[in-house]
């Protein structure tokens, strides 16, 4: 199988997954507990959450375990709400988020607030500039993905922050990082965010498993009531193996080679679906790890089946989700023909040339065989 939808999800790592056996089968007691059994425990989740720390480049204590992305998004936006909705009723966001995003967003707007969704250019990119112009006094929250999943545009956060901080300096900034985490460089502690969500599925850990940086100095009201975990933030027994994994998998990366690695491998990519008859590439391709293309007049999905056929395995969910065309390409004001053949290539540290090379030579059979010259 040629895995070429990373972007969704990862393969584990070896030491993700010896650390997630280690922690169900030898060192499984609750960290809550006060015997030495939970304490050993406790200390598997300690070194977990400074291995995760030390790859965001965030102190220890400031990085809380969720269960993914997509409650570290949820939670981001609706403690600010909670914490900052009485200063004012003005949010910030993009049309391209993720739905973790933008469905919290759609809540928001139910309960009165008045949402602001920055628009793309043609390439998916949202610009400082587009931010600027929407910032006002009463401007609360903004949210703003580092990497689109789809497009690979790269957005301006730390600029982003700056303006932010300068015609709303009440607002909290937070960032979606689940797919620029370990692949487009930055800390925490100079990026100038408030709040930053990452996910341990999309950097070679298990699923179940993310986390939110909430910088120092900056108190939310609780996510989850309960037993007091997470420092009284997200209550709720800790899922140890799936954190523990998360540490390892940190620990076992190497974000620059990593890094380099996989944009090598998008620029071959770039290089080869170019000569495929009818192919167009689509958006910023920025990120290392994430290629956007369309082949106009063959349904995605057809795409998908003849790809799987070969055993390549690339993504039509997020360009065609339950039959719904792409939020994302909509907002970029493409053709329903491109958004209706679009599909999404998304690479990793163990993708390989030889790989890139049968994915081409794939797309070029399949353009043949639905009769494109």
């Amino acid at each position: 199988m040629i895995y070429l939808d990373n972007s969704a999800t990862t393969q584990p790592c070896p030491q993700a997954v010896e650390a997630a056996l280690t922690c169900m089968e030898q060192v499984w007691g609750n960290p809550s507990a006060l015997y030495r059994f939970g304490a050993e425990a406790a200390r598997a989740e300690k070194t977990a959450r400074t291995q995760v720390a030390q790859a965001l480049g965030a102190p220890a204590e400031r990085v809380f375990f969720t269960s993914g992305g997509t409650e570290a998004d949820n939670w981001a936006i609706f403690s600010t709400m909670a914490r900052m909705g009485k200063r004012g009723k003005h949010v910030i966001t993009t049309g391209v988020e993720h739905h973790g995003v933008l469905r919290p967003m759609q809540q928001l707007e139910a309960q009165g607030y008045t949402v602001t969704y920055l628009p793309p250019d043609r390439q998916g990119r949202v610009s400082a500039q587009a931010l600027a112009q929407a910032l006002r006094p009463d401007t609360v929250l903004v949210s703003v993905m580092m990497v689109n999943n789809e497009t690979g545009a790269v957005m301006p956060i730390r600029e982003m922050v700056s303006l932010t901080r300068r015609a709303a300096p009440q607002a909290i900034f937070h960032t979606d990082a689940v797919q620029g985490f370990l692949k487009v460089p930055f800390q925490a502690k100079t990026l100038g965010a408030d709040l930053i969500s990452v996910s341990a599925h999309k950097i070679h850990g298990i699923k179940g498993a993310g986390a939110l940086y909430i910088r120092p100095g900056l108190t939310l009201p609780p996510y989850l009531y309960g037993g007091g975990q997470e420092q009284g933030y997200r209550s709720g027994t800790e899922a140890m193996p799936a954190i523990c994994a998360f540490g390892a998998a940190c620990a076992a990366a190497r974000p620059a080679q990593d890094t380099a690695h996989m944009a090598q491998c998008r620029d071959e990519a770039l290089a080869l679906l170019a000569q495929v008859p009818g192919l167009l590439l689509l958006g910023a391709h920025e990120a290392p790890h994430i290629i956007l293309a369309s082949l106009p007049g063959i349904p995605v999905q057809s795409t998908i089946n003849l790809l799987q056929d070969r055993e390549i395995c690339v993504s039509a969910g997020s360009a065609c989700a339950k039959g719904h065309r792409s939020h994302v390409l909509q907002a970029m004001g493409l053709a329903p023909a491109v958004m209706d053949g679009a599909f999404r290539i998304s690479l990793s540290r163990n993708t390989t040339q030889q790989e890139l090379s049968a994915l081409a030579r794939a797309l070029g059979e399949v353009s043949a065989k639905m009769g494109r010259r």
